[in-house]
């Protein structure tokens, strides 16, 4: 008689989610493209005074736009939470993270008092308040709000009320893990500020002159 062989399923794979903000993606990249041009116009036909005040213009300007609407991003995996702000990426594995909360701005708080801004989740008073009209109409009119049976579907939410919902959820679910565990760790980004310092210093350099 043959023993059946033990199980060798691996555990449940999570998808990861990330998380930015569409217009910030939108208006960030306007605006590089449009210092490009000018900045390209002067280099091409200003006095090499101009020429230097341009290059250094751009190296302060593009990676502080870039750092602001590109860069912030928000990833949860089944394991850790990621979060990329302007000057800092912090990995929080998920039994580190206490707290995911968002009044006027989004924020993770980590054990040992710890906090850091979700820069990738702005939080909209206007969407907020556009959500809770619409629960409020289809609460008070004792019918659907949307279509079939839609009163049973959960109250609206703002993107960003949304958005910690679901990383709440992922938390719950993963933080007892053992691949889960861990402390925080923060990385400065030295891509974004030496550009940024050395186009400053040059700026400040050219407008004495």
């Amino acid at each position: 008689m043959t023993r059946p062989e033990p199980s060798t399923s691996p555990r449940p794979q999570y998808a990861e989610r990330s998380y930015r903000s569409p217009a910030a993606l939108v208006g960030g990249a306007l605006l590089i493209l449009l210092g490009l041009w000018l900045g390209a116009d002067a280099l091409l036909r200003g006095t090499a005074h101009t020429k230097l005040t341009a290059l250094f213009a751009l190296l302060f300007g593009v990676p502080l736009v870039f750092a602001f609407s590109l860069r912030p991003l928000v990833r949860a995996s089944e394991d850790r939470l990621l979060v990329r702000n302007p000057f800092r990426t912090i990995t929080l594995p998920w039994a580190a993270v206490e707290e995911l909360r968002a009044h006027f701005s989004a924020e993770v708080f980590v054990s040992g008092g710890g906090k850091y801004q979700l820069w990738a989740v702005p939080v909209s008073l206007r969407q907020r308040k556009k959500a809770a009209r619409q629960a409020s109409r289809g609460a008070g009119a004792g019918r659907p709000r949307f279509g079939l049976d839609a009163d049973a579907r959960p109250a609206p939410k703002a993107m960003a009320d949304q958005t910690l919902a679901e990383l709440r959820e992922i938390k719950e679910r993963a933080a007892h893990r053992e691949t889960a565990q861990g402390e925080p760790r923060v990385r400065w980004s030295y891509a974004i500020l030496v550009p940024s310092l050395v186009g400053a210093v040059g700026l400040v350099v050219m407008m004495a002159l």
